[in-house]
Formats: C-alpha cells, sequence, structure tokens
C-alpha cells in the first residue's frame, strides 16, 4: 500500500508504531500534489520546505517518547484562515501578496497538536459560492471527473482530501461550503455547531453564519480533527465555554433505539432522482441497524433561500468594508483622492460574485429597507431555528440529502446565480439554526459521482450525528470508494 492510501487514522497508527515516520508521510503526499496538483488545482499555496520541517520536528518529538493526537499529520489549510507567515488570500486579488502576522485559533491548535501544513487550498473568493470557480485564481477540478467542480466554497480543502494529497483539511462552513464538496468529492465534512469552534484568524464572510469544519476520507478522520479545533477561545468572543465531550468515544457502531427524522421538504421535484433513491435507501439501512425512523417536518425550508441570502450579503457587505486598499493588500491609485482610490481598489480587487454580494447586501441594509428586509429576514430566521428545535424535541438526529444532485460540470452555472444558490438549497438552514451537521458518501449515480447523505443534530449535539454517521459508514463501502482515474 502507498503510503497516501492510508486514511489519516491509520497513519497515525503507523507512525505511533514507528513503521513509518513524519517526514516520509509528508514527503509521499508532496510527492503525490506534484503529480496531481497540475490537473486538479486544489492548492493555492505550496509550503514544502515548512512541511519538511515540520515533520523532522515531529519524528524528533516521537523518538522522545512524546505524543500528540496529530503528531506528523500531513494537511491542507483552506486560504481563509490566518497563517503567519504565509500568504493567506481568501481566492481573492484584492488580498494577493497578503501575509497575516498572526495564525488562527483553529490552525494554532493543529500545529500544537503535530499537525503538518502542505499548503493552503483554494476557495470561492472570500468563501462566497459553491463551485469553486468563484476563485480569482483557478478553478477546482473534482476527482471523481476532471470536468464536475468538486463543490464549494472549501472545493479546493475536499478535492485534496479526495484525491489522496493530504491526510485531512480545514474548511468553512457558512451555508453548506464544508457539507457540499464532501458530497460532491465523496469525503466526510463535518460543520460543527456554532460557537464550537473559535473562529479568530478566519477572514470573516458573515459572522453569525461562518464556522470552521473538518474533511477526511473517514467518520473518525474528520472527527479527529474536531477534536483537535473544538473548545473555548477567549480571542473569539462568539466561542461558547462549554467543555468539549470525547467525540472519539461517540463512535460506538450502535445505534439501536436511536430516533431518526426524515423531513418531508428535503425530498422535492426537480432533485436528481439518484440522489433521492440513494438517501432514502440510505435511511433504511439506518433503520436495519436498529434505529427508528420518524417523518417529521421543516415548514419554513422554502423560505431559507431568501432569507440567507439577505442576511449573509448584509453581514459580508459590513465585513469586506475593511478591504479598501490603506490596511491589505494591493492598492489601485486611479484619480487624485481617497475616494477615487477606494473605488479603484475594491472595482479590480473583487469579483463578480463578491460585487454581487456586497451591493445585495448594502441595499438589505439601507435606509428604508432595513425593516423590509433584514429585520424581516432575522424574523424568519428565528421561525428556521424553532422548525428545528421542534423536530429534535421529537427526534434525536435528522436524515437527509446533503445536495440536490451531484456535482455538475465546470462552467454549467457560473453565469445564472440563482442555480448556483439553489445547490445550497438543502444545508444553508442549518447555518441559520446554529446547529451542526456532517455529510458521508451514501452511493454514486450512473456517472460514478459521489452522493452525499447529510446527518443533522441540535446545537452541540455532535455526539449523536457522529454515532449515527460511524454506525452507517462501518455497515457500508461508500467510504473506501477511491477517484477511478487515481485507481487506473
Amino acid at each position: 500500500m502507498h503510503l497516501t492510501d492510508l486514511t489519516l487514522t491509520e497513519a497515525l497508527a503507523e507512525l505511533r508504531a514507528g513503521r513509518i515516520s513524519a517526514v516520509e508521510l509528508t514527503q509521499a503526499h508532496l510527492e503525490r500534489i506534484a503529480a496531481l496538483e497540475p490537473r486538479i488545482g486544489a492548492f493555492l499555496t505550496l509550503t514544502p520546505e515548512r512541511a519538511l520541517e515540520q515533520a523532522r520536528q515531529a519524528d524528533a518529538r516521537r523518538a522522545q517518547g512524546e505524543d500528540a493526537p496529530l503528531l506528523g499529520i500531513p494537511l491542507g489549510i483552506k486560504d481563509v484562515l490566518c497563517t503567519e507567515g504565509v500568504p493567506t488570500t481568501a481566492g481573492s486579488r484584492i488580498l494577493e501578496g497578503f501575509v497575516p502576522p498572526y495564525t488562527a485559533t483553529a490552525v494554532q491548535r493543529l500545529f500544537q497538536s503535530g499537525a503538518i501544513m502542505l499548503g493552503k487550498t483554494n476557495t470561492d473568493e472570500f468563501a462566497m459560492g459553491s463551485s469553486t470557480e468563484n476563485s480569482a485564481y483557478h478553478v477546482t477540478r473534482n476527482p471523481h471527473r476532471l470536468d464536475r467542480i468538486p463543490g464549494g466554497s472549501s472545493g479546493g480543502s475536499a478535492a485534496a482530501v479526495a484525491a489522496r494529497m493530504a491526510l485531512g483539511a480545514l474548511g468553512t462552513d457558512t451555508g453548506g461550503s464544508v457539507r457540499q464538496p464532501a458530497a460532491m468529492c465523496g469525503i466526510v465534512g463535518i460543520k460543527p455547531s456554532y460557537g464550537r469552534v473559535s473562529r479568530y484568524g478566519l477572514i470573516a464572510f458573515a459572522s453569525s453564519l461562518d464556522q470552521i469544519g473538518t474533511f477526511g476520507r473517514t467518520v473518525r478522520d474528520a472527527t479527529v480533527l474536531l477534536q483537535v479545533i473544538s473548545g473555548h477561545d477567549p480571542l473569539d468572543s462568539t466561542s461558547v465555554q462549554a467543555p468539549v465531550p470525547d467525540y472519539n468515544a461517540a463512535l460506538t457502531g450502535d445505534i439501536k433505539g436511536m430516533r431518526i427524522g426524515v423531513p418531508k421538504e428535503y425530498f422535492i421535484s426537480g432533485m436528481q432522482p439518484e440522489v433521492e433513491t440513494a438517501v432514502r435507501a440510505a435511511v433504511a439501512h439506518l433503520e436495519a441497524l436498529g434505529a427508528e425512523i420518524h417523518q417529521v417536518s421543516l415548514p419554513h425550508t422554502d423560505y431559507g433561500l431568501p432569507i440567507y441570502y439577505l442576511i449573509a450579503p448584509a453581514e459580508a457587505s459590513a465585513n469586506l468594508a475593511r478591504f479598501d486598499g490603506v490596511r491589505y493588500g494591493p492598492r489601485f491609485q486611479d484619480g487624485r483622492g481617497m475616494w477615487d482610490m477606494y473605488r479603484s481598489t475594491r472595482g479590480k480587487g473583487f469579483g463578480k460574485e463578491v460585487k454581487r454580494r456586497i451591493m445585495l447586501g448594502t441595499y438589505a441594509l439601507s435606509a428604508g429597507y432595513y425593516d423590509a428586509y433584514y429585520l424581516k429576514a432575522q424574523k424568519g430566521r428565528t421561525l428556521i431555528k424553532r422548525d428545528f428545535d421542534r423536530a429534535f424535541a421529537e427526534v434525536d438526529v435528522i436524515a437527509a440529502p446533503t445536495a440536490p444532485r451531484t456535482a455538475f460540470r465546470l462552467g454549467e452555472k457560473v453565469d445564472d446565480p440563482l442555480q448556483m444558490y439553489l445547490e445550497d438549497i438543502f444545508t444553508l438552514p442549518v447555518n441559520l439554526a446554529g446547529i451542526c451537521g456532517i455529510s458521508l458518501p451514501c452511493g454514486y449515480d450512473n456517472e460514478n459521482l459521489p452522493i452525499g447523505l447529510q446527518l443533522l443534530a441540535p446545537a452541540f449535539g455532535e455526539e449523536k450525528m457522529l454515532r449515527v454517521a460511524y454506525a452507517y459508514e462501518q455497515s457500508t463501502e461508500w467510504h473506501k470508494r477511491a477517484p477511478t482515474y487515481l485507481e487506473n
């Protein structure tokens, strides 16, 4: 077996047994990146020298008898998370050349646990997109079919893990940007509860929705990463002071008696038939494992899309006001005055989708429209949260599709914003409600493209969600299926 065929958990066992070294493991992944990256485009910045130095340090620590949860494990980091001394662009020209003077808390916790950074992964600009086609630098391709999107906005991280170029990765999820690319690439993606993981050092898109999540090839792999990055951080005012459970202990494989809800609103006309078939088969499989299946209703689901696309752009409008050519990135000086510089820098630095969302958000917050749009959207958000509260009073976990269809072709939707936004129809209500979710593979369509099963649990109910996900995964074979071209 090649070292890049190991899962994160398997690689840890090999490292602890002394059968491989961190340098060997890291070098194998760097060689894999060199071979595949020109075709996939998963990374924006590679850090091979730093990675090998971190690997040498990991081997030295282990030789001295030290152990840590991720000691010697090479990972990818989404390029919206600040990394001291390494360029962080958020996929945007307006941050080209920006090198942060500090490291995001979630990334720092990985480093403290012995993880190795292979590089910064590609993203839709400021995490605004569902296909990673909005990156200002290049598109990322799906390892299962190079003419397909990998999902977004964390498409670079998902593609890197699926293509065996990294053992795991961090992404961010504002409306589905971890779960949707995980589904498209046939891997596992976890979106934690809002407040479970520190957002300090994350370049903000929508502050009340953003959450840092994890990617792995298995539920246990993604869980190991989640365990490390979770916990209160005084540097983030939205970080919750609550103890972090032992998530690994939840991976028992036993779900007998657990109540799983299936929302009727998540099986809609127009969704790909193979997706519905695969997800319903997964639900039936969970029932065969001993779970109780209940139909539940989330009646305000249809309002999730318009509510999200008022709240998220409004917060983006405020957050992105800081990018004006004064403090970060390049400055475009057309004209003489300050306002000319602002207009030129933002006009040339931001891409089309970011400009669209800034304008939508600014309009929704403007005098005369605030009550009609933004305030009403916030009231609607409360109704969506109450829907989930009522459902979770009856069931432990909710099961649904992650996305209404499998990965579409590059360029197919990039000029049709509404169709692109509809790709997140099953994921964005989760962010509005602040609950947790996971996507894991549950099948393939007739073009050999992965299908994702989404499991949801109440806020800070990750243990229930992980318990069901692990039981399903371990009793099926979908997670063992590599991208077809990698097998040739």
